[in-house]
């Protein structure tokens, strides 16, 4: 591994070390939350455009590093700023996060992935490139897989920068409304469970395979 690569393989290894060294984890909670939003919301008053860019940044290193607590940054969003704003507060971090996540991986591991396995690739890489728009709405809208594999795993293909971005930046909307919604709402509730009812992850599923609706037609299109 070349200076710089390892440079930026320990720098991320220390800044997850200070995390849980420093447990603070313990200040992403529901509990941590709704004990301190008043306060929060009192700075946020006082010093908008400094509290959203923190939280941004707080949000965009979360996600890269893919630490604990998601949920609750994106309830905090809700509560904070209130359901369509904390929703688009999110989506910045959540996407910038994901982003820089993929591009780590693509930077450091993709090379030695593709001469590795390159000709065992070859076929995903291939569908990704032309329908990797619609695989990556479906897996940003079902949750089946962990957010930040996702990251990491388009990174080590040929999926375009640019399809990653707005595949994210899209398919991460309606959860994020979902649980600013909810944090809009917070002393009602107790745990982020419930706001992933059996009834929304189902409308989330629908969404999914509504976005592969082109991918099938293609494949068994008349004619082919």
């Amino acid at each position: 591994m070349k200076a710089g690569k390892l440079v930026i393989v320990l720098v991320f290894i220390v800044i997850v070390a200070l995390f849980f060294y420093l447990d603070l984890g313990r200040w992403l909670t529901l509990e941590s939350l709704k004990r301190n939003r008043h306060l929060l919301v009192s700075l946020y008053v006082d010093h908008r455009f400094a509290f959203v860019a923190g939280f941004i940044a707080v949000y965009v290193i979360q996600t890269a590093l893919a630490l604990p607590g998601a949920a609750i940054m994106t309830l905090a969003a809700g509560a904070f700023f209130g359901t369509v704003m904390g929703t688009v507060y999110a989506n910045i971090g959540a996407t910038i996060g994901a982003t820089l996540s993929f591009l780590l991986a693509r930077y450091l591991f993709r090379d030695t992935i593709q001469g590795k396995f390159g000709p065992r690739l070859e076929v995903i890489n291939s569908e990704l490139e032309r329908s990797g728009l619609h695989y990556l709405l479906f897996l940003r809208l079902v949750p089946v897989f962990p957010f930040f594999l996702i990251n990491l795993a388009a990174g080590l293909t040929n999926i375009p920068f640019r399809t990653f971005f707005i595949g994210t930046m899209i398919g991460i909307i309606p959860a994020a409304f979902i649980y600013c919604n909810a944090g809009a709402s917070l002393a009602s509730l107790n745990s982020p469970r419930e706001i992933l009812s059996l009834r929304v992850l189902g409308s989330f599923a629908l969404l999914g395979l509504f976005t592969l609706v082109p991918i099938i037609y293609r494949k068994f299109r008349p004619g082919r």
